[in-house]
């Protein structure tokens, strides 16, 4: 039986962006976040990481890695297994995390729920965003960390100048490819971004894996899974010329998931205001397992987010709708401070999703 994807009616007026949490302005090594250019201890391995990452992501090695990995004839498994495996995983691309992954997709998850609480689908989709990263593990064949993470961008089209570290690109065999390196390359105005092959790594896996095991999450699900990690779209607006109007519309909910403003800033110390929950879950803030929810928030003087406890709690402002000068990828950020989430507490939650959305095992 053939499973028909569902397609998410969106009023670009209901939706919102401020889930009532204060933006944090560091990450968990006290730097801005995404900034890839400010000396920390980590920054020097990321910059390495990219240049790795840009030789090598050509057009024939993702044609490649997508026959291999699009047989799905590695393992058989359940979601909330694959969740587990990823406790062994540790994203070497991002300047803002170095805890297991685990923790990360709790604590999109959880963020989401807060603001959409009807939206259950959304709530799933930021628990299984990140699955696609146990290719780094030997069981799937332990590719190198370029070809699972990272910032993801077309290929067999010119690079466009808005991707994190560009200077490397000049070392890729194809930029320098006449059937690769026009505006357009081996595609065509409006082809829609279905269409378009991206460097390979474990959003474009996710989403193979989420197509062929005939889950039912909404379209707009599907695109999130792929394209999260596609910030030369999401911060600068580069390719849009390749998207058809199901990909306008789809874009709305990465958007509001994990992206940056809908108007071009530059990364910087005091232009990064990316989404606040995935900021958040990147600083040093700790909840306090006997709190929940709001409640957790505090203000005081000699904490610089007004975050730790004190005698008068902070405030929830009022929701503000998207537009185009409203810091975003907040739910991604959250997730990427020093906020724990129980584990065990959420956990029938999340499977009885798992259960709604997908079969018992997939193939992977």
């Amino acid at each position: 039986v053939e499973v028909q994807e569902k397609k998410v009616p969106i009023d670009e007026k209901e939706l919102s962006l401020d889930g009532g949490f204060l933006v944090p302005q560091t990450n968990s090594f006290g730097h801005t976040f995404r900034d890839y250019d400010a000396e920390g201890e980590r920054q020097e391995g990321v910059e390495n990481f990219y240049r790795i990452n840009h030789i090598n992501q050509t057009y024939d090695f993702v044609k490649k890695m997508r026959e291999e990995y699009g047989k799905l004839n590695r393992v058989e498994m359940s979601i909330w297994e694959c969740c587990e495996l990823l406790n062994d995983v540790v994203d070497e691309s991002d300047p803002d995390l170095d805890e297991p992954q685990i923790e990360h997709l709790l604590q999109t998850a959880e963020a989401i729920r807060k603001d959409y609480p009807d939206e259950d689908w959304l709530h799933l989709t930021g628990l299984i965003h990140d699955l696609g990263k146990v290719l780094n593990l030997p069981s799937f064949g332990g590719l190198p960390q370029w070809a699972v993470v990272g910032d993801t961008f077309p290929v067999g089209c010119a690079f466009d100048e808005s991707i994190v570290h560009h200077k490397y690109f000049k070392e890729n065999p194809d930029y320098s490819n006449p059937a690769f390196n026009t505006e357009y390359g081996v595609y065509s105005e409006g082809c829609g971004l279905d269409n378009v092959m991206m460097s390979w790594g474990h959003d474009d896996y996710m989403y193979l894996v989420a197509n062929e095991n005939k889950t039912t999450l909404p379209s707009a699900a599907l695109f999130i899974i792929r394209y999260h990690s596609f910030h030369a779209l999401h911060k600068s607006e580069a390719y849009k010329n390749l998207m058809n109007e199901e990909d306008v519309e789809n874009l709305k909910w990465l958007q509001i998931f994990s992206s940056f403003s809908k108007s071009k800033y530059t990364l910087t110390p005091r232009s990064c205001l990316a989404s606040k929950y995935d900021l958040y879950s990147k600083s040093k803030v700790r909840i306090d397992p006997k709190r929940n929810g709001r409640q957790n928030f505090k203000l005081c003087a000699a904490d610089p987010l007004h975050l730790c406890h004190g005698p008068h709690q902070y405030k929830v402002p009022p929701r503000a709708p998207i537009r185009p000068s409203t810091p975003i990828s907040k739910y991604d950020l959250y997730s990427k401070s020093k906020v724990r989430i129980d584990g065990e507490k959420v956990k029938p939650y999340y499977l009885s999703l798992i259960e709604k959305y997908f079969p018992v095992k997939l193939k992977w």
